[in-house]
């Protein structure tokens, strides 16, 4: 499931480091948390739905990558986006 317009939009907005950003891994790992945290609703309500796990843990399996990549690249960043997403980390 894609996020809708304007939940993206004001996902973008929140987390873009300059005004024409939309690939930085703070956006990057700010969408995938909202797709992390719907697709969890969605396991909830439908348990035996694997294929929906599958794509869940990519999801997941991405997200982290893209943590460990800011991580090493600027640890500041890291840590706030940690603490403004409520990660556990």
């Amino acid at each position: 499931m894609t996020l809708s317009t304007d939940k993206k939009r004001d996902i973008l907005e929140a987390y873009r480091l300059h005004e024409k950003d939309s690939g930085s891994p703070e956006v990057q790992v700010a969408l995938l948390s909202a797709r992390v945290a719907y697709m969890t609703e969605h396991m909830a309500r439908h348990p035996k739905d694997f294929h929906s796990r599958h794509g869940l843990m990519k999801i997941v399996g991405q997200r982290k990558r893209l943590l460990d990549y800011l991580r090493r690249k600027d640890i500041d960043a890291y840590r706030q986006l940690i603490d403004n997403l409520n990660l556990r980390r």
